[in-house]
């Protein structure tokens, strides 16, 4: 119990440290300011269709992202696989490996891994700027290892270890972070939802190699030397997501789930996220959502997203006494400019 409780106080007592960080989120003249803004890219397809509405409602490895809490509700083990065309017209790819084992009665380990591809890239110079002396291609890594714990039937908790890597030949930023998350369910039929997470919590990060580094001639020196430029710090895109849900339960067939979240962003503009989805007894899930923040419906829209996002779920039983399946999931965001980002993916729970 003491554990119990220890685990609480930390989680609550971070929320304390990062809550003024993150009270200041939404001004526009720290847009821009911060680094690694992978780390607000959702890779999850099942979650994505919603815009990522589901903070208090997250189950299983897809929680890595939104609320780690919710890596709690894995049953036993779950596998995953996504890919992700990113801003499609831009050949940008994401692909996204996951691994979520339950150990002991109440605690579940999760690992993931997400890899940017962007192709190859021109190298180009001072003397030639078309290139044609080759190619590069710069190499986005996060590794995220995560652990949740069951404390009661109610309460949920987790936490995330992330580590970043950005480089290309000569130059690269290496960093780590944390997320941490609650998940609390109420209701008669437990179809109340409140959930809280912090993520991207981290020291700042810095560029090094020998791609910073020069050969020129020093006033009043006849041979070169080595000139090394200083990169500067930046710090990580820090957030604080806030949500709920109510699942509407009509009978053993039909779900109905609506549910609502916040997301202050200390770098960006604040978020207002609002979804549904529709469960047809686990076979057939559609879901939709709308991601509001300022200036999004205008020309001083500061984001290449719109807003909508949708995605369905086709999930099949593998075997019913184990209570395995195996599902495709889709999910779609609208952008402007390119033509939107399309999630597949693949999950075996068993």
């Amino acid at each position: 119990m003491k554990n119990i409780y220890k685990s609480i106080i930390t989680v609550l007592l971070t929320a304390v440290l990062v809550l003024p960080q993150v009270t200041f989120a939404g001004n526009k003249d720290r847009s821009g300011q911060a680094g690694a803004s992978e780390l607000l890219i959702n890779p999850w397809a099942r979650s994505a269709g919603w815009g990522g509405v589901n903070i208090a409602n997250c189950f299983g490895l897809e929680s890595l992202y939104s609320n780690v809490a919710g890596l709690a509700f894995t049953k036993k083990t779950e596998l995953v696989f996504s890919n992700t065309q990113w801003l499609k017209g831009s050949e940008i790819g994401i692909n996204n490996f996951g691994f979520a084992q339950k150990v002991g009665e109440s605690s579940v380990l999760g690992v993931s891994v997400m890899a940017m591809s962007f192709g190859d890239l021109p190298i180009t110079t001072v003397d030639l700027p078309e290139g044609g002396i080759g190619s590069f291609s710069p190499t986005f890594l996060n590794i995220n290892i995560a652990y949740a714990k069951a404390f009661s039937n109610s309460i949920y908790g987790g936490f995330n270890f992330k580590i970043i890597s950005e480089s290309i030949s000569d130059v690269g930023a290496q960093g780590v972070a944390i997320d941490a998350g609650i998940q609390y369910i109420t209701g008669e039929k437990e179809n109340i939802h409140f959930g809280i997470s912090l993520k991207n919590v981290g020291p700042t990060m810095k560029f090094k190699g020998d791609g910073l580094s020069i050969r020129s001639f020093l006033p009043g020196q006849e041979s070169q030397f080595t000139v090394e430029q200083r990169s500067a710090d930046f710090e990580l895109p820090s957030q604080l997501n806030i949500g709920g849900s109510y699942a509407f339960l009509f009978n053993d067939v039909h779900t109905f789930t609506l549910a609502a979240a916040f997301i202050s962003n200390a770098f960006n503009n604040d978020q207002y996220v609002i979804g549904g989805e529709y469960n047809l007894k686990n076979y057939l899930m559609l879901r939709g959502g709308y991601t509001y923040e300022n200036g999004i419906t205008t020309n001083e829209r500061t984001t290449v997203f719109t807003g909508p996002s949708a995605g369905l779920t086709v999930q099949v039983p593998l075997n019913k006494e184990r209570n395995s399946s195996f599902s495709i999931d889709y999910s779609y965001r609208a952008t402007n400019p390119f033509k939107g980002c399309h999630a597949m993916a693949v999950r075996l729970s068993f």
